[in-house]
This record gives structure tokens, sequence and C-alpha cells, in this order.
């Protein structure tokens, strides 16, 4: 590549990327109302001021938060941050006209943001008058990287030129001759990281280190720097962001390095701005007078206040802009002294170019360029600090997010590729060491993102991998605490993402819900509020999940993806948000985000998503098939008892309750069958679990399947067998398997038995037994669906355990996973009791609603059945060929219930009518909806979906008349309420009116002082 089509090329596209920034801005500012501006996380309006400071440098330092008056004093979701470039806005918009100056956001938090403002003539701030706060575009970015590449367009000589022509393959890097031994200052390195030391040192001109999450590329880094250092270099050390140069700089102090930090103090840490050059100017041999100045500023701007004459305010700007003057004076003649003193010097990547204090520097001072976190810098921004030195250090991670650029076009020509990445395409392992030893994740969680991104080479330490929440000081042992890997299902339970107006943000309640009530079990289990992330893609799924949590847990971080990359917490939930039928998954789609989101936790990682949307991008399906293979599937039934499956209405309505967990005994520690994360890792191999468990939607195991099939037609052909026994070894979702095909087969079945003693035994019902076995073949999904169930004896009935519907549960969509005593063979039933949200619906209201209708006909035609049952000699208890001869004539539903009322045997009514209530009511449909079923209002019986309609069943009429009644209401009260139209003209004065109005008021409107 020739550096000057490069050049050219480059600038181009950052042209486009700052015509795109500024269009966006425009766009905003004329199109966009303030509250959408404010959804989309550009905008914080109707701020108040809280405090106001001189800070570092005579700025002005204020801090907004939102009204007191609000309930919830709550910033809304946004993605303004420390370095951010913001626009100081009056109430009324946030426009050019409105804005009363700018200034650099030095911290924000969920409930105040500090802004820092440069000092200027007349302005000043007020505590009691609202104010906006809006993102502006940076040009100051842009100046500086565009001015970077017209210097490397001509530099044909100077420091960095042998560097430019390895970076533009015009030579090949090379290694020194000679290194002499090193003396680690950090003994405990471990053999990859202490590669990569040693190899950065020896390289001539170019050395890569590859750092993946957790890995302690930092802790190289610095001692890449240290030992730098100690050979006499001078070093430049930069960072496309003021956090990751912050962490550099807090890793060097502990190592007593001699270091300077450069930059505005307003975007540096507190325990940073001490080492910045503010600071340090300030500590300087003029210090004394440089505190007496900023004191006199501060009590010019207190008389200020407290003036009401005009000529006594403008002497006092005039006072103030004198002694802004002389500070800077002062401060400004000691910076070359100091800048020469300062073996590292730190600042980020555009924080070192050359109108700054850098300029004080011969060009030929720095011996070393470090740049951190490169992955992320575009590489324009990497040139302002290549430029002065003749040799570099890469290190970052391409594999996760990289710069955020706006213009799609300047991303598709190849704007978003990163120096590092290019590098590393062009020269390959000859200019990288990769760090493979992680300490962050523990191995179950690790993995997924070690086969998926870094070729399976990642290895967890063993202090790290197999660590859970229960190993931390104050956590309790269990269910949630002993997981390492939890995938919370919602497929199949309604709980669909929302719809925005704009679509630039989505958001899903169903599973904010969800993450709450995890979020809550954590808690309760002893885990703290500030070791927990919950992460979302969007930006109104994060103010969901704020105004759930955040009252109730002000130390729990909710952020986007992007608030969190280089960070970790103990436990994170990450909420995936999309539930659609398209199975669209939006930016989901983009792989590095998501490594990010997984990689941020160190002991348990839980998702909640939708498995029937989110695996239809191949890289998400292969994070569920691998937590579904490590981990422990829930289903959302588990956690929300409203949540009802779409098309399925078998529960009545009055059993759903609120919103809320199941109550769940705690199990014993120890008792609690779970998935051993296995021995550690390797790149060489990895160990399967015992037994592969399924996907979530697809189903899995079609062999075991099979298996658990052939098994069970073999013990209901044998005669001598009663019962089959299965040994506790089994897992959760063989467990599940084998109440379905017992269900299918017209077997009783039961879970018996608590944690790893858990247990099913399979028996024989009578009737069933005496059935023919037609075919052995597998039963079709159409044949599932009609088998009728178990119609034993009717004390035999009435006394069968509720296992026997256990698989009910399954197939809703939910795979069964043990927990504990909870028992989720069932998938989203419920306990392992057995006793199914189903079954509950079939034994309670529904079929006392039945019986009462068939004692009321019974009533009506009491003469003609007392003269039946006169007449009839039927035994007290029909046999079952009477009710097979009886059923193969083809008689209906009801002339079975009517005969087992004439031989006034009251168990075989309850037999006759729990079978009744087990088919379609259609006269002719023999469909069961056990499973699926919809409850007509008109006449409370229950129907396939072939004839749930009214008007197919026999009930059109009444359902006629009940819309009818319904139209007629409606009319009457649009007609009640109708007004005349008001003239057109009329109306745009009054709107006139309206705006004058309103605009007077929110210009008088001021907050209510504070009680002294």
């Amino acid at each position: 590549m020739e550096v000057e089509s490069f050049v050219s090329r480059t600038l181009e596209l950052l042209r486009e990327e700052r015509e795109a920034e500024i269009e966006e801005t425009r766009s905003w500012q004329e199109n966009v109302s303030l509250k959408d501006l404010q959804r989309k996380g550009v905008c914080l309006l109707k701020l108040q001021l809280e405090s106001q400071r001189t800070s570092l440098y005579g700025r002005l330092l204020g801090v907004f938060v939102p009204r007191k008056h609000l309930a919830t004093r709550i910033l809304p979701s946004n993605s303004f941050g420390p370095g951010d470039i913001v626009g100081l806005c009056s109430v009324e918009g946030c426009g050019p006209s409105s804005q009363l100056g700018s200034g650099v956001v030095t911290r924000a938090s969920q409930t105040a943001i500090s802004v820092a403002f440069e000092p200027l003539d007349g302005f000043s701030l007020e505590g009691d008058v609202l104010y906006n706060l809006m993102k502006l575009a940076n040009n100051v970015t842009y100046e500086r990287q565009k001015c970077a590449l017209n210097t490397l367009n001509g530099c044909s000589s100077g420091p960095a030129s042998s560097l430019i022509s390895v970076l533009f393959g015009y030579s090949e890097p090379g290694s020194l001759s000679q290194t002499n031994p090193i003396d680690f200052f950090n003994t405990s390195l471990d053999e990859f990281q202490r590669e990569a030391v040693t190899f950065s040192l020896a390289q001539r001109d170019l050395a890569i280190i590859h750092g993946p999450p957790g890995t302690g590329k930092t802790t190289t880094v610095v001692e890449v720097i240290l030992q730098a250092v100690k050979q006499g270099l001078k070093v430049l050390c930069s960072a496309p962001s003021n956090v990751a140069v912050d962490n550099l700089v807090e890793a060097l102090v502990r190592n007593k390095a001699r270091l300077l930090r450069l930059g505005h103090p307003a975007r540096l840490q507190e325990s940073i701005q001490k080492h910045s050059l503010d600071a340090v100017l300030a500590r300087s041999d003029s210090t004394d007078i440089i505190a007496d100045i900023r004191k006199d500023i501060d009590r010019a701007f207190e008389k200020m206040k407290k003036s009401r004459d005009k000529g006594g305010r403008s002497h006092l700007k005039a006072e103030v802009k004198e002694l802004r003057k002389e500070l800077r004076k002062r401060e400004e003649s000691a910076i070359a002294q100091i800048l020469k003193m300062a073996d590292v010097i730190l600042a980020t990547n555009t924080g070192a170019h050359d109108n700054g204090p850098l300029k004080f520097l011969p060009k030929d001072h720095f011996d070393l360029v470090v740049i951190d976190e490169c992955a992320q810098a575009l590489e324009s921004s990497c040139w302002i600090s290549l430029l002065k030195a003749r040799k570099c250090i890469l290190a970052g991670d391409h594999k996760q997010l990289p710069a955020t650029i706006k213009s799609h076009t300047a991303a598709a020509k190849g704007l978003g590729v990163s120096l590092m990445e290019r590098l590393i395409q062009k020269h390959g392992a000859s200019v990288v060491r990769m760090l493979t030893m992680q300490y962050r994740m523990n191995s179950a969680i690790m993995q997924w993102a070690s086969q998926e991104m870094y070729g399976g080479k990642l290895i967890a330490h063993t202090s790290v991998e197999k660590h859970l929440l229960r190993d931390l000081p104050g956590v309790g042992s269990t269910e949630e605490t002993e997981l390492p890997l939890l995938l919370i299902d919602t497929a199949g339970c309604g709980l669909s993402e929302m719809e925005t107006s704009d679509e630039q943000s989505k958001g899903n309640q169903g599973e904010a819900d969800i993450v709450a009530l995890h979020i809550q079990a954590l808690t309760e289990a002893g885990v703290k509020a500030k070791d927990i992330a919950v992460i979302a893609p969007y930006n109104l799924q994060v103010d969901l999940l704020r105004q759930l949590l955040s009252l109730k847990h002000p130390e729990l971080e909710i952020r986007s993806v992007d608030g969190f990359q280089g960070r970790e917490k103990e436990a994170v939930v990450l909420s995936l948000v999309r539930s659609n039928r398209k199975g669209e998954v939006g930016f989901l789609a983009e792989d590095r985000r998501l490594n990010v989101a997984v990689t941020r936790s160190r002991r348990h990682l839980a998702v909640v998503c939708d498995t029937q949307t989110v695996r239809q991008h191949a890289f998400l399906k292969s994070l569920l098939d691998h937590m579904t293979e490590w981990g422990e599937v829930r289903s959302a039934f588990q956690y929300l008892e409203d949540a009802v499956p779409m098309n399925y209405t078998h529960e009545p309505s009055e059993q759903r309750g609120q919103p809320g967990p199941r109550a769940k005994p705690q199990p014993k520690p120890g008792e609690r069958q779970r998935r051993e994360t296995g021995p550690r890792q390797t790149p060489q191999a990895r160990p399967g679990p015992a037994r592969k468990a399924a996907p979530v939607v697809e189903g899995v195991g079609k062999s075991e399947e099979e298996e658990l099939k052939e098994e069970l037609l073999r013990f209901r052909k044998d005669p001598e067998r009663a019962t089959l026994s299965f040994p506790a070894t089994l897992s959760s979702h063989a467990r599940m398997l084998v109440h379905r095909i017992s269900e299918e087969l017209g077997l009783r079945h039961e879970s018996w038995g608590e944690g790893k003693s858990r247990q099913i035994t399979v028996s024989k019902h009578g009737d069933r037994l005496a059935q023919p076995d037609q075919s052995d073949s597998p039963v079709s999904p159409t044949e599932q669906l009609e088998l009728p169930p178990s119609s034993t004896g009717s004390k035999e009935h009435l006394d069968q355990p509720a296992s026997s519907t256990e698989a009910t549960g399954s197939e809703t969509g939910a795979t069964g996973s043990e927990t504990g005593a909870t028992g989720s063979d069932t998938g989203a039933t419920g306990s392992d009791t057995g006793v199914t949200g189903s079954e509950r619906g079939e034994s309670g209201l529904s079929q006392v609603d039945l019986k009462s209708l068939h004692l009321e006909r019974m009533q009506r035609e009491q003469a003609k059945r007392n003269l039946k049952a006169q007449c009839s000699s039927a035994p007290a208890q029909p046999s079952k060929n009477a009710k097979r001869s009886a059923k193969g004539k083809g008689h209906s539903k009801a002339d079975s219930i009517e005969s087992a009322l004439a031989g006034d045997d009251f168990d075989a009514l309850i037999d006759a009518v729990v079978k009744a209530d087990s088919f379609c009511a259609s006269a002719k449909c023999k469909a069961s909806v056990r499973t699926m079923g919809q409850l007509c209002p008109f006449c409370n019986r229950r129907y396939c979906l072939s004839h749930h309609i009214p008007e197919v069943h026999g009930c059109g009429d009444l359902a006629k008349a009940h819309a009818r009644i319904g139209r007629s209401r409606d009319a009457a009260l649009h007609a009640a309420g109708a007004k005349k139209a008001l003239d057109p003209n009329k109306k745009a004065h009054l709107q006139r009116r309206l705006d004058t109005k309103l605009k007077d008021l929110a210009s008088q409107r001021r907050v209510k002082p504070k009680a002294e």
C-alpha cells in the first residue's frame, strides 16, 4: 500500500464520516422532537444545576441533576460519557439559537452529569433555571486526524521514517541482534505474558500484543513500558479513550513510574487528576500564587452573584478576565520542564497532537510509542502518535467492538478497519504474540468465546476455572449462585418485543420483568448489587430495566454493550430483547458486540432471550447451543405466573396470578443435580459432557429419544413386567422424554425423589394394557394429538398421581432442566410433584362447570332417566368391553355420560366427565384438547383449534348477539361524545395563542429555592 493512496482515500472517508455526523445532528435538531432525541440518548431535558465550583485550570464545573420534584430522580438512558462535548441550552430547545455554551463531560452517572466549561466572559450558571444538554459533533478530533494524515503524506524524514516503511509494506519488520536478559518487575506473569514482553522488546520496529478478554493485556503492556524505561527509553503511551489511558496510569503509579498524564482535567478520573499536567503545574514552585489567583476568581464569582449593580458586575468580570490571564501565563511557564522530566507521557490518541503541550518537546524526544486498545481506534487517529517515534507496540483485541462509525458508506469502504487488524492480516503471526491464559471467566463461560472467536486457544487459570458466585464471601449456596451459565427461554410465552414508531430502539417488558426477578434472587442470596451488571443492546430496554431496578438497587449498573467494554463484573445478566415472528435480530448480528457482552462476566452469566427468534442467526445459535450443553435452561413460565403461551388457553384466567417467581423450596447443599463444567480446558482437548442436552427449540438427542422409546415399547409388550424404573443417573432432559413418550403410549409415569436421587418410574394402566399394540412405529405428531387420555378404572384414575401429565409443559417449548427441588423435568409446568398448570385446569374449575351443566340436564330429564334406570339391569360398574363397544358404534359424548348417569355409579360419572372434557366438544371430532384447546365463552365447552370459533360449533347466534350489543354501546358512546368541528381559521388562531402562552410560561419557570 502506498502512503499517498492511503492518505487520500482515508481523508475522503473521514470527510464522509464528518458529513454524516453533521447531517445527523442537523436532522435531529430540525426534524426530531426533544423527547425523541432524549429517547435516542443524545439529549437530556429539563435539568437543574445542583452545584458549581472552579475546578483545575480555572474551569467552571457544573453538576446537573433531574428536577427535584420528580418521583424518580434518575437520568434517562443516554450515551453521555466522560470526554464528550456537550452543548448547554435553554429549556426552550437544543438548537444553535438556544445554546448558551459548550463544555466537556467529566462524569456521568445514573443520577447526575458533571460538565466542565471553559472560562468565558459573560458565561455563568444559575441554580433556579432549567437547562437542556445536547451531545455535539466533535470537530476537533476530525481536524487533528486530518492534520496527522497530511503530515504523514509529506514525511520523508524524521524519527518515524523507518516505522512508516514497515507499516506500509516497503520493508519487513525485524528484530534486534542483541537482547539483554529481562529481570521482570512483575514476577507473577505467566509464560504467555513473559513471552509477549520479551518479544515486544526484541522487535526493532513493530510488535503486536493480542489480548483476549481477561488475559491480562494491561498488565503485560505495563511491564513492557517499565522495561523500556529501565533501558533508558522515553515512552509515549496513548489509547483511543480516556478510560483506557487512566487504567494504564493507575497501573504505572503502583510501580512508581515517573509519568505525566496529558489531557483536559475534566476528562480524567479523580484518582488520576493528581498526575495530570494541570495538577503537576499546581504543585510547582508557583503553587501558592496559583492557589491565591484561583481563590480570587472564586471570590469574584461570589460577588457577581450578590451584586445588582451593572457597573459593579462589569468591573468584577474584567477582574476575573485579568486573573485568568495571569493564571494561564504562570502555569504555561513550567510546562516544558515538567514534560522533559517525565519518563512516560500518556494521552489519548487525539490528545497527543502537535499543537498541544507536546509542542514544547523536540521532535526526536520519544523512542517508543505504545498504543493500547488499538483495535478500537481509527487508524488515522493512531498516526498522531506514531509520527513521534521510530518503534511502536500495539496492544488490543480486534475480536471486540471497533470504533463507532456513523457513515455506512465510509464503513463499507474500509474506514472501520483498524491499524492492528490490517497489520495482522498483512504480516500474520510473525509480528503477533497472543495471550491465552485468562484470569476472569469460569471455564464454562470462557469456552464459547474461545471456540467461536479465538480458535479454541484460551485456557482458564486454575484460580478462576470453577469459581462461582457461591464462593464469594457472604453469598449463600442457591440454585442461581451454583450456576455459571443460565439460559432463560421466553419462546412460546408471548413476551414479544415492543414496537416503536421510529424503529430506532427496541424494548421487551416481559424480559425486563424476568431480569428483575433474577436480580432479586441473586441479591437475596447475598450477591452485592455492585458486583452485578445488566446489559441490554437497546437504550429503550435499558430505560425499562432502570425503571424496575435502579430505585431498589442503586449500585446496580445497567448499561448498553458499548458502555461495558474493557470492564468486568462477577455476574452479568444479558437481555437480548428481540422476539418476533420474522426472526429479525437487528445489530445483535454483530459478532463482536455479543463477544463483548458475554465476556464481561466472571462467575455467572444469565441470558434472557426468545430462542426461536435469536437462533435464526448462526453466531447467536452457537451461544444458545453452548449454554444448553454446559449450563441450565429454564422457561420463562418458571418466573412469570401470568405468562400464557400463544394460542393456549387451557388454564382458566382465575388461576393466573401476578408476575413473580414460583415458590421453590431451597435445596440443601449438594442435593441439586448440576452439570459439572469438567476439568481444566486446554486448546488441544475439549472434553464433552456426560450426556449432551438438547437445543432449546429444535429438539435434540433423536437417538436418545429413540432408545428410550424402544425400551418403553418393549416394556409395554412384556406382560410379565408391571413397572419399569430408570436409574437416578438419568438426566433431567431424558426424564422429560420418558414422561412424554409414556404419555403417548398410555403408560403411567411418575418422578420421585429430590436432587441427585431423583428417579422416574413407569407402570401400566389396566385398560391401556388390554388394548392391542397396533404398531411399533414412531407416533406422528398428528397421532399424538389424537391419543386419548388414560381411561382406567374410576378409583384408579382418581388416585393417579398428577405426574402422568408432566410432559405437558415440555410440548409448549420449554426444555427440561433440573432445578433441584423445583424439578423442571416438565419444562415450564412447575414442580416435581407433577401437578402442572394444565392439570389444575382439568381437575379444577373447568371440569366442575362441565359437571354442573350435565347435572342440570339430568334434572330436566329426571322422569325419562328414572324410567330408563328402572328398566335397566346394568351392573354397578360398566365393563371395559361395554365401553369399547359403545364407542365403536359411534355413540356421542353426551350419550356416554347419560349412560353413566343411568348406572348410578359416581365413579363412572367422574370418569365419563373427565373423558368428555379431554376431547373436543364437537359431536364428530375426536381431537384431544388436553394440551391445545379453547374454551367457548357462550356454551362453556372446550373445543379444538379447528372448532373453537362460535360459528363453527353452533354458538353463532349468541356470538352475533353479543357483538351487536357491544357495537350498539360503542355507537351510543361515540354519538354522545361527538362535538362539532371547529372552524379551521379559529383553530389555527387558538393554536398560535396556546404556543405563545406555553413559551412564556416556560421562560418564566423557576425552581423552588431550597428552604433555609
